[in-house]
């Protein structure tokens, strides 16, 4: 299985992506919380490597062709999904709230060859979700913490037998910590479902739809 930071054009970009969330991070950090939420829709707040290369992998290995991704903010995990799809044939929707968000994302991807594997729709995501017909291979949750649990109410009709949900913040930030664990006893606690939290990144729950 090729690295995709083999591919100077893939890993340029990814580069750019985290020097950019370095940056901001280390000024998030030092923000008041509400400072920080007033500013929190300027951050790239990126998944992180670990993480983006563990999704990388559950595509490529699986074959997991149908992705959805919720919440694309700035794109950096939209990339690496993109990638994996490319791999498999597949194709990436993405969900975002924000317009400029896409279109940053989106001039990067051009920069990749990779803008033709995803399919962005812009607006909130519970109504982009009622409109999405599924069935979906692999999703990821990645937005505001509050919206994973209505999030996934949505999603659970449209999984495909074997389908994985990735939702990332299960353990960091702090402040997020009664939403991600609303979000755990919710996905745990639903038919068919069987999941485990991963201490990768800002902490992955990974569930599985039998």
């Amino acid at each position: 299985m090729q690295d995709p930071l083999s591919d100077s054009a893939f890993r340029a970009v990814i580069e750019e992506y985290e020097t950019r969330a370095a940056r901001e991070q280390e000024l998030f950090e030092k923000l008041s919380p509400a400072e920080a939420m007033q500013r929190r829709d300027e951050m790239l707040l990126t998944v992180g490597r670990a993480a983006a290369i563990f999704l990388d992998m559950l595509i490529r290995e699986g074959s997991l062709k149908r992705i959805l991704e919720v919440g694309s903010s700035y794109g950096y995990s939209t990339h690496w999904l993109a990638y994996g799809a490319r791999a498999v044939g597949g194709r990436v929707i993405s969900l975002e709230l924000q317009a400029p968000k896409t279109e940053y994302a989106r001039a990067r991807l051009q920069r990749t060859g990779l803008a033709e594997f995803v399919e962005f729709r812009i607006g909130d995501a519970l109504e982009s979700l009622a409109a999405l017909p599924g069935p979906f291979d692999l999703v990821l949750i990645d937005l505001w913490k509050d919206l994973y649990v209505p999030v996934f109410e949505r999603l659970h009709a449209k999984l495909a037998p074997g389908a994985i949900v990735v939702a990332d913040n299960m353990l960091y930030p702090p402040a997020a910590r009664a939403d991600a664990e609303a979000y755990r006893a919710r996905v745990r606690a639903a038919a068919g479902m069987s999941s485990v939290l991963l201490t990768i990144g800002n902490g992955l729950e990974v569930s599985r739809y039998r």
